[in-house]
């Protein structure tokens, strides 16, 4: 199991939970932090036993964007990665969710401050959960910056393109209830507790058919650009081979004889 001084990874049964680690700067991204998640989002791809990811920050905060510093490289923390990032000059945009999705589900658990690359990496996540008092927001253009994180294609794609606008344009901060209403995320609870949530949503998601979750992620984010037509023929491509797994008849052997399933991934 990974980890950087930024980043600490640890399991809840078969839920890999990563969290930002960086609490003094409001979790603002370093490259040790975004080495530890790139090396997160890898070890879940490639662990069977992991069905789920919950994302989180510490300290009361999710993220606060990037620290120019820190990503520069610049103290000893920065420069102990930087071989990885020469190695992989794409590396951050993978950690960042901008140029890779993890096969598993990821829920992401916000508490305090998701703003700019904050809220940018909250796009990449797939289901989302916040404390009542979070903030989000894409501040870039109050700074005289972009939000290269991928905000300009992918926010409009999830919510409402005049609540896109509005937040890309103003870069003023939203509170978690005017979130929720805008699409961003899906649950708002009582502060403190959005990571017990996205735990016992994970829960539910793990408690499914691992190859056919899998399967369904995939299908969601392959059609969604595509002519109705289309996505219906690459559903069939891709769902169809579900049924043949063992994993569907033991889903069946269980309904019938109501017990829980145990999934194998075969």
């Amino acid at each position: 199991m990974g980890g950087t001084e930024h980043l600490t990874v640890r399991r809840e049964g078969a839920t890999l939970v990563l969290t930002l680690n960086r609490p003094d700067a409001r979790n603002a991204l370093s490259l040790g932090m975004l080495v530890g998640l790139y090396d997160g989002w890898v070890e879940a791809d490639e662990d069977d036993t992991v069905r789920s990811v919950v994302l989180t920050g510490a300290g009361g905060d999710f993220c606060a964007g990037m620290d120019l510093k820190a990503l520069a490289g610049q103290g000893m923390d920065g420069e102990r990665h930087r071989d990885r990032l020469t190695a992989d000059p794409d590396l951050h945009w993978k950690a960042m969710l901008r140029h890779h999705r993890p096969r598993k589900p990821v829920i992401a658990a916000v508490e305090g401050y998701c703003v700019a690359g904050g809220t940018e990496i909250l796009q990449g996540t797939d289901i989302r959960v916040a404390g009542e008092s979070a903030t989000f927001g894409l501040f870039e253009v109050r700074r005289g910056l972009f939000p290269i994180g991928g905000s300009t294609v992918r926010l409009q794609r999830q919510i409402p393109r005049t609540h896109a606008l509005e937040m890309l344009l103003t870069g003023r901060p939203y509170t978690a209830r005017e979130a929720a209403g805008i699409g961003l995320i899906g649950h708002v609870v009582p502060d403190g507790t959005a990571l017990a949530k996205a735990l016992e949503i994970a829960e539910l998601v793990n408690a499914c058919g691992p190859l056919a979750v899998e399967a369904v992620k995939a299908s969601v984010y392959e059609t969604a650009e595509m002519t109705e037509a289309d996505g219906l023929a690459a559903e069939l491509k891709r769902g169809w081979p579900v049924f043949d797994t063992a994993d569907a008849k033991e889903g069946a052997r269980a309904f019938a004889e109501k017990r829980p399933p145990v999934y194998k991934r075969a």
